[in-house]
């Protein structure tokens, strides 16, 4: 799928697919800079599971937090949330062919 600008020029927009959690570091940037509600800042236990964050952030069971997949249909493709990621932890991809 490729779109056109304003102007008329060709854009191929890149959709967000997955956020490496072990790359992530939780600093929001991505969030911040996402206008459409696409990730969400979640918690990661020692055991690996993602967890809601409560207003307490001095919860002992969270090792880290990550930024996760929240809203992946709401992305439009245009790759701001990787411009600002400084841990590099996103992927992204053009729509598939036979998904569109």
């Amino acid at each position: 799928m490729s779109s056109l600008t304003r102007d008329g020029r060709s854009w191929q927009p890149d959709f967000l697919i997955a956020i490496d959690a072990k790359r992530c570091i939780g600093c929001g940037r991505c969030f911040k800079v996402c206008g459409r509600g696409v990730m969400a800042l979640k918690g990661l236990t020692e055991e690996g599971d993602l967890v809601d964050l409560d207003n307490d952030d001095e919860d002992d069971e969270i090792e880290k937090k990550v930024m996760v997949m929240d809203d992946a249909g709401a992305c439009v493709g245009c790759r701001a949330c990787a411009r600002v990621c400084p841990a590099n932890c996103q992927t992204h991809a053009p729509l598939a062919a036979d998904a569109a």
